[in-house]
């Protein structure tokens, strides 16, 4: 075996046993993720949503199109918000809501918020204070701030995220998604986002393992596959005398 090959060897043995602790960890977390309740996960049932109805309801419509001026509109929506029928307005600029019979415009404040989450509870347990975020957190990594953070004390620890702008719940977080983003983030190596699967680390992973793969070829044809077929030169050897 010459210099190369030895160096070649220690090389692989220590990069394997990287990889190799890389694939219990993802054998490790991916199995953790698939036991976990999904339905637990995205926070329990969903409660019966309420539809507005469709016609006769905005009939505040001239005095929505007042206050909106020049704006032009990209988007409506009619839908109920803690039983009252609003209209949701979407230009380039910004999404305002009015209620649907009066014309005036709502806003989403900490009260509100804590009743919306309330009302999204499968249980209707009482929510504690809301605190706004303006800034994007883990939780709420895909959403847009401003939003509100309420927060339960039901045996799940659950805390709920409502957005400042539409009213909406955007997310159901509680002990068991934490568990499972926890495991999440060891799945996809994304220690800082927990969102991508094309970043740095795990592209290395993976031509770690791309070179593993191949040096172990060579060196299973250049040692292993020398020595263990040495029996059957040794016996032609024998056989042609």
């Amino acid at each position: 075996m010459t210099i190369k090959s030895i160096w070649l060897r220690k090389i692989h043995k220590w990069v394997g046993l990287a990889i190799g602790l890389q694939f219990v960890i993802w054998a490790i977390s991916g199995a953790a993720m698939a036991l976990l309740d999904m339905e637990t996960v995205a926070g329990g049932p969903q409660p019966q949503a309420t539809q507005a109805a469709l016609a006769g309801e905005a009939t505040a419509w001239p005095a929505i199109v007042r206050q909106l001026g020049s704006a032009k509109i990209e988007g409506l929506r009619l839908k109920t918000l803690l039983d009252r029928p609003v209209v949701e307005v979407r230009t380039a600029r910004f999404v305002r809501m009015f209620d649907a019979q009066t014309g005036v415009r709502l806003t989403i404040d900490g009260a509100a918020a804590r009743a919306i989450a309330q009302s999204s509870h499968p249980n209707g347990a009482r929510p504690g204070a809301a605190k706004l975020l303006t800034e994007r957190s883990l939780p709420v990594r895909d959403h847009e701030p401003p939003i509100w953070q309420v927060d339960f004390a039901d045996d799940n620890a659950s805390t709920y995220y409502v957005s400042a702008t539409t009213g909406a719940v955007l997310e159901r977080r509680n002990d068991t998604w934490r568990w499972w983003d926890f495991f999440w983030m060891l799945h996809n190596m994304d220690y800082v986002d927990r969102m991508s699967f094309n970043h740095p680390l795990i592209i290395t992973a993976g031509v770690a393992m791309a070179w593993l793969a191949v040096t172990g070829f060579w060196l299973l044809f250049r040692t292993m596959w020398r020595h263990d077929f040495a029996w059957v030169r040794a016996r032609e050897g024998s056989m042609s005398r």
